[in-house]
């Protein structure tokens, strides 16, 4: 979704994904917590010097380190903690049940302050001190009495850990639409209409430059990660960004007045070079009438085919599944059940769940409670379907050689919370990372 000077200018998506889903946004929900922390501050119930040992006090662990208690705020929010990298699995590893106590317990490399090192733990510590001090029941209580509902955004929904508090680093589930609404409130200053959500001078600092920042070490990443980390948002080539994994996107350039948002499946370094190429030399530039009528036909026609393929055998075929290729969506051995149904499919696996598939079409259901679309076909003797986890990147694909009675279901892309299907297909997802 393309909004210029306020005005929806292209948008799209992809059949089956449709423009009234949720997405999960993965970590762009850092920069929605960072908001929280400006909503806290701006109400003079924390500062950026506030200490964690402070806020948090029955979460700092026996003899903790002069630097862990030190950390503020500040360092929390543009991750300088001095960690060496992501304290996430090692912090959960070493304090399973309390990841703040973990996140203080690790020792520091570097001085507080002068090194960014992106970590999931600070955000998360955030989180919690956003709730302590508004006494607000969590995070998103909060921001939807203070952000969405003024917004008009009445979906947001978020993952939570065992304890059923919210990650803060990640975990949102929002609307494009609402990601671009997220957008022009921080090109405003915070304000909506006529209404100041945000202060201003929080939106400034927040978005504005702190600390360099490092290429990742996997090399994953380009050139609008390594301008430099505000609070929970990164520096691009032209404004600023927030960032989640497979590409969700909210792109802001105050220059030419722009939002981009996306929610996808892919890499985001790729579609902001496609920003910066494509899209920015034309902006304010005004094109044909026929130009226009190709961009809107060809938005209105966006969609993932179906799997190729025949309706038959109308038989019932089963399987087990082989897990040991890496992207496994279910364990090894587990049982598949493929019964015609009207227009398609239900697949069974074993006790766990069922899926609706549809033949030529997409048919949804929610086996147990987040929605999954899905279409499939058979090809020859093998039965192929594409199962779509729709409110996220991620889809699975199933295969069942109905002759040999085996099968695999592998992820597009792995989940970062782990493969395990039937944790993705609940909602609200209650979960944690895997710790290794």
């Amino acid at each position: 979704m393309i909004v210029h000077r306020g005005h929806v200018v292209a948008e799209g998506w992809w059949a089956p994904y449709s423009a009234d889903r949720p997405h999960l946004l993965y970590s762009l929900t850092k920069s929605f917590t960072s908001i929280a922390v400006g909503l806290a501050i701006g109400d003079g119930l924390l500062s950026l010097n506030d200490r964690v040992v402070d806020v948090l006090p029955d979460h700092v662990p026996a003899g903790i380190s002069e630097q862990g208690s030190r950390i503020t705020v500040h360092h929390l929010l543009s991750m300088t903690a001095g960690h060496p990298a992501d304290s996430l699995d090692e912090a959960w590893e070493r304090e399973p049940g309390d990841l703040v106590k973990g996140f203080l317990r690790l020792p520091f490399t570097a001085a507080e302050g002068t090194r960014h090192a992106y970590d999931n733990s600070t955000t998360f510590i955030l989180a919690r001190m956003v709730e302590r001090v508004t006494g607000r029941g969590g995070l998103p209580e909060f921001l939807d009495e203070r952000l969405f509902k003024p917004m008009g955004v009445d979906h947001a929904e978020w993952d939570r850990v065992a304890s059923g508090a919210a990650f803060g680093f990640h975990g949102l589930h929002l609307t494009t639409e609402a990601v671009a609404a997220f957008g022009e409130l921080l090109l405003r200053g915070g304000l909506w209409g006529d209404q100041r959500l945000v202060p201003g001078d929080w939106v400034e600092a927040a978005t504005g430059r702190h600390i360099d920042s490092l290429p990742f070490e996997d090399g994953s990443q380009g050139d609008d990660f390594t301008l430099g980390y505000g609070y929970q948002f990164w520096m691009s080539r032209h404004g600023y960004h927030g960032h989640g994994a497979f590409g969700q996107q909210c792109v802001v350039v105050p220059s030419h007045d722009l939002v981009v948002a996306v929610t996808a499946q892919g890499e985001s370094q790729h579609v902001l070079d496609a920003m910066w190429e494509c899209l920015l030399p034309g902006v304010g530039h005004r094109g044909s009438d026929r130009e226009d009528e190709l961009l809107a036909e060809r938005l209105r026609r966006l969609s993932l085919p179906p799997v190729p393929g025949s309706a038959g055998p109308r038989r019932t075929a089963g399987a087990r599944l082989d897990a040991s290729a890496e992207g496994s969506a279910l364990p090894d051995g587990t049982t598949v059940t493929v019964d015609p149904a009207d227009g398609g499919w239900l697949v069974r696996f074993g006790s766990l769940f069922d899926i609706e598939v549809g033949h030529g079409t997409w048919r949804e259901s929610s086996p147990l409670g987040r929605p999954v679309v899905a279409a499939g076909a058979w090809q020859g003797g093998t039965f192929v379907a594409d199962l779509y986890v729709i409110t996220t990147p991620h889809r699975v694909r199933l295969v069942l050689d109905a002759d040999a009675g085996t099968g695999t279901a592998l992820w597009s892309t792995l989940p970062l919370t782990g493969p395990d299907l039937q944790l993705h297909v609940r909602s609200p997802l209650m979960t944690r990372p895997d710790v290794a």
